[in-house]
């Protein structure tokens, strides 16, 4: 089964806590059926199987569909592409979320984003693939003009001494 994946499932960590999930679900079926489900209460989904489960019009309540979605993301987990990508803070979740539509729309469909965080980059980012890094941060910006800099500082003194 081809999963398409949701916008809330970002980076390897929510896949993995997706298949960690359908594990749960499944075991508390197995416990209900060997229970006739006296005293078990239903896990809670989560908002992003949820979603998963909707996006990819899946029955949760179907064990094939279950064992189908847990195929599924072991198999994202394998082979989907794999970007980091590194800020100076936090980024805001809507900018993370039009980063990811355009990377999956342009990119792969199912790209996965690992996010981390180099408060030394200032501003702007560092993306990182399996053979390249780019980096578009504030930083390397200056430093690749730093000549340009260093020639308008002297001349603002210049001016000023005058």
């Amino acid at each position: 089964m081809e999963l398409k994946l949701p916008l809330s499932v970002i980076g390897p960590g929510e896949i993995s806590r997706l298949q960690r999930e359908i594990t749960s679900l499944e075991d508390y079926f197995i416990q209900a059926q060997a229970s006739k489900g006296e005293g078990l209460a239903p896990p809670r989904l989560s908002r992003m199987l949820d979603e998963l489960a909707s996006t990819n019009k899946v029955n949760l309540l179907d064990r094939k569909a279950r064992n189908d979605t847990r195929t599924g993301l072991a198999k994202l987990s394998e082979t989907s592409p794999t970007i980091h990508l590194s800020f100076a803070a936090d980024p805001p979740p809507k900018a993370l979320e039009r980063i990811l539509i355009w990377l999956r729309e342009n990119i792969h469909p199912n790209l996965l984003v690992r996010v981390g965080l180099q408060p030394n980059i200032a501003a702007g980012c560092v993306l990182r693939t399996a053979n390249q890094i780019f980096d578009m941060s504030l930083k390397s910006r200056f430093a690749s003009q730093q000549d340009y800099l260093l020639k308008l500082i002297d001349g603002a003194l210049n001016e000023r001494s005058q």
